[in-house]
């Protein structure tokens, strides 16, 4: 069977549709890579491109759609609730068929130089691809975000250098370029607008803070209510449902409660079976269960 590799490209434009078509455009312009879902938030002013195909297609027009966020994206004037180095923020290689770890690693390291190289934007390597310990973790690489990195890389400071490219940034800012594990980006609104409150609940479940382990949190405030933005990064050892609960209880700590959740991107079958295996208490329910699983 031929291998098939995901990637899931945020760029930082949320706001301007003609900006957002026209680099999904570019994601979607090569034989073999297709883009299968995307999704824009205002409040966050970014995108979430969701891709799949052959890896050498895949590496091509996610090259082609950084190129085209770097042209229409301008990082000096860009603003949103979303922390983010750069036009083209993060892009991670994800391997689902006939394809290991090892092979996105590569795939992300080969990406990292050629959009240093031939775009001259400064490029990170994190999490199974990072060169460093402390780059797995892309808040870390983040930290201080497009604002705070150029200040560091202006002064000098070494820990702050690429791994690839000028150490300074431009326009475009810096992009991130990794390989890792399906990754789900959930959202839960709360029954608020006290983003306090959000942020509050973010610090106790989240792994950095004391909270579950593969989970990261941050509370925001989106179209006028609170919101608890979270990452599964592993959500076979830390389980959507589970997460959803203690959300639940701590809000009720504060008085609100949950008033709906919202999915970015798309999410692997098997976290929705374990949710309503959870839920209903259906300690059977397996793929199969599922009247479409016996129809493709």
């Amino acid at each position: 069977m031929p291998q098939i590799v995901e990637s899931v490209p945020n760029f930082s434009e949320g706001r301007r549709p003609e900006v957002i078509d026209a680099i999904v455009s570019a994601y979607g312009s090569v034989e073999g890579a297709r883009v299968i879902d995307h999704s824009s938030d205002a409040d966050h002013n970014r995108s979430v491109v969701t891709m799949v195909g052959a890896p050498e297609a895949v590496s091509e027009a996610l090259f082609r759609g950084i190129a085209k966020a770097a042209e229409l994206i301008d990082m000096n004037v860009q603003t949103g609730e979303h922390p983010r180095i750069g036009a083209t923020d993060v892009v991670p290689f994800i391997p689902i068929r006939d394809i290991d770890m090892d092979a996105c690693v590569g795939l992300a390291r080969a990406l990292a130089q050629r959009v240093s190289t031939e775009l001259g934007i400064p490029t990170y390597l994190y999490y199974r691809a990072a060169t460093r310990p402390d780059r797995e973790v892309l808040a870390n690489i983040r930290k201080g975000q497009y604002e705070g990195l150029k200040a560091e890389l202006e002064a000098g400071n070494p820990d702050r250098l690429p791994d690839f490219g000028p150490a300074s940034l431009g326009s475009a800012g810096a992009t991130v370029i990794g390989a890792r594990p399906p990754l789900i980006a959930y959202n839960i609104f709360l029954t608020s607008d006290d983003v306090e409150i959000a942020k509050a609940i973010a610090r106790a479940i989240r792994h950095s803070t004391g909270g579950m382990r593969y989970l990261q949190a941050m509370g925001v405030l989106v179209e006028g209510r609170a919101q608890v933005s979270m990452n599964f990064l592993d959500y076979t050892k830390t389980p959507l449902a589970l997460v959803t609960e203690l959300v639940r209880r701590e809000a009720a700590r504060y008085g609100v409660g949950v008033h709906n959740a919202e999915l970015i991107g798309l999410i692997p079958q098997q976290a929705l079976i374990d949710a309503a295996q959870w839920y209903l208490q259906l300690d059977n329910l397996q793929p199969h269960s599922v009247l479409e699983w016996h129809l493709t």
